[in-house]
């Protein structure tokens, strides 16, 4: 058995800057576990450019700024393993590993983060009916084939899903000298971010279209051709709006899943809406010394979000193996209301907490000139206006400690979207 003072499980943005955080915090005893046989997760092969406008103050593409923080790693000389697949950790923090150099080894660590990431949901949960032929690929996979292997997925496509990867791919498949023939969205909204609607659709005069879906797949080998029709109130097909388009590939981009088996077998709680771990103001989890941070806590719309997540997990983490298990303190539950799906965190200590803890969380449909407000117990502490507000993209509050000492007694906090 191994002992580490942290374990770190994932390599990509998320897991290198908590760990390169925890390292700064004056903990030396860290090993990052990585199944890739690179650092640097899914930015590797997001090419584009838009990363790092927050962090750095400039615009980088996915590599770039995943070798900044690869960089620090390396010259904190913080430990990691390429190639190791983490099988197992238990809830007192057992981890459970292989790869072909060490072969199958455990690890005693004082703290865990999780760092997994997400992956894209499969065809298989979209209920699409048609055979099974060759030319059907999730967006991230055609991601992978285009910029990392060099290979074309096809030449005719037709991409379900408004996510962020599936904007994206449509710009690169066009680039590409592929023929991108309409986007379909079964929701009446983009699920990505209104800078990829307009800059890798609108700018290449790629069709979007809303509250559609496919309802049929054409071709036994490959596919021939897609039919999509209009969807109702009830995401039930408008018989008689079927439209058909020959191509010989669809791409899926239809929504992120936290990684979370491994969460799972640690006991630790997870959340029905964003199936990712329930966590506090330091990101620890409901069991002691698990910290989870970046999608596979919940699935972010930037990296730059995810860099400062992580860091505030490593940090925490850190101050968990100095300073051993936090005493027992209140606990303020927050309750994500009208119009909010979720909060990241879930619960707060007013006692233990920094002196600002930030709040992310989505809404559930688009608002239009609503405000966003948040309330201590029955007190209206923060209203703030938005013209625009979709599911696409994320929003936040900031709690501050000094504030919240003016409500000893304060039990539940809300946040929620009201007329502005």
């Amino acid at each position: 058995m191994q002992n580490y003072d942290i374990v770190v499980i994932g390599g990509g943005p998320a897991g290198l800057a908590a760990a390169a955080e925890a390292k700064k915090s004056g903990i030396d005893s860290i090993l990052i576990l990585e199944r890739d046989h690179d650092l640097g997760g899914i930015l590797n092969q997001c090419i584009h450019n838009g990363f790092g406008l927050h962090t750095f103050k400039e615009e980088l593409t996915g590599p770039e700024y995943a070798q900044r923080f690869m960089d620090e790693v390396f010259d904190l000389k913080i430990e990691y393993k390429l190639n190791t697949m983490v099988m197992d950790i238990t809830a007192d923090k057992i981890v459970t590993a292989m790869n072909k150099t060490d072969g199958m080894f455990q690890i005693q660590a004082k703290a865990v983060i999780l760092a997994m990431g997400c992956r894209e949901r499969p065809r298989g949960a979209l209920n699409i009916p048609g055979y099974r032929p060759a030319g059907i690929f999730s967006a991230g996979t055609a991601q992978r084939l285009v910029n990392i292997e060099g290979y074309m997925p096809g030449k005719e496509v037709v991409i379900l899903g408004s996510g962020d990867i599936g904007l994206i791919m449509a710009r690169r498949m066009t680039l590409e000298g592929a023929k991108v023939k309409v986007v379909a969205e079964l929701m009446p909204y983009s699920g990505g971010l209104k800078r990829n609607i307009v800059q890798c659709l609108d700018d290449y005069g790629i069709p979007l279209k809303l509250s559609h879906t496919v309802v049929d797949i054409e071709g036994k080998e490959r596919v021939t051709g897609i039919t999509i029709a209009e969807v109702g109130p009830d995401m039930k097909p408008i018989p008689g709006t079927e439209e058909y388009y020959s191509c010989d590939t669809l791409l899926l981009s239809c929504g992120l899943l936290p990684e979370n088996e491994l969460s799972k077998t640690a006991g630790v709680e997870l959340s029905p809406i964003t199936s990712g771990p329930v966590v506090n103001d330091s990101l620890e989890t409901n069991i002691e010394g698990i910290f989870a941070c970046g999608n596979v806590l919940h699935v972010h719309d930037l990296v730059d979000f995810v860099s400062q997540e992580a860091a505030n997990a490593g940090k925490n983490a850190a101050k968990y193996v100095k300073n051993g298990k936090t005493a027992s303190t209140k606990e303020v539950k927050i309750k994500a209301a009208c119009g909010v799906r979720y909060t990241v965190p879930c619960t707060i200590r007013p006692e233990e907490m920094d002196d600002t803890v930030t709040v992310r969380f989505r809404v559930g449909q688009v608002f239009k000139d609503s405000a966003i407000t948040m309330y201590f117990g029955d007190e209206q502490v923060l209203k703030r206006k938005k013209q625009i507000m979709a599911p696409g993209e994320m929003e936040q509050v900031i709690i501050q400690k000094s504030k919240l000492a003016d409500f000893p007694d304060i039990s539940e906090i809300t946040v929620k979207i009201e007329t502005a």
